[in-house]
């Protein structure tokens, strides 16, 4: 019985590698959005901390210098959360990009495998019909003797 040895095994292996590195950059994007997300989230509790600061001075006796200070870090918070949400939304961006090119990639090496076990399955079926042919040719050669 002969051996198997698929043609294009250094594609399918390139393929494989090329996938492991998809993977690895996708992980990379996922964990810079997780960052950017998380980012976002303290600047949300911070201006709450700042708007629960201003409400309870409004509350109380009006000292205007700390209610300024606090409507002003409000301001500079809500700006520093616009431009988180940009930041949050380029990463979500760039993780959907990794996303499709991961999936075109395990998409490319299925198909490669595939074609392996397809060829594999004709190399099998090559090699079960050949020993069929040697085993009649046995027979007829011992029956005709």
């Amino acid at each position: 019985m002969g051996k198997f040895k698929y043609s294009m095994q250094n594609i399918l292996d390139i393929k494989i590698k090329l996938e492991t590195q998809a993977k690895n950059e996708f992980s990379e994007a996922n964990r810079a959005y997780l960052i950017e997300k998380e980012k976002l989230e303290e600047l949300f509790k911070k201006r709450a901390v700042y708007e629960a600061a201003l409400k309870e001075q409004l509350s109380g006796s009006l000292n205007i210098s700390e209610i300024n200070i606090c409507k002003k870090n409000i301001n500079s918070l809500k700006s520093a959360i616009r431009t988180q949400l940009m930041n949050v939304k380029k990463a979500e961006d760039m993780l959907e990009v990794k996303r499709v090119a991961l999936n075109e990639l395990m998409k490319e090496r299925k198909t490669h495998e595939k074609l392996r076990d397809k060829k594999f399955e004709d190399f099998q079926k090559e090699e079960k019909d050949n020993e069929s042919k040697e085993i009649d040719q046995l027979v007829s050669f011992t029956y005709n003797s």
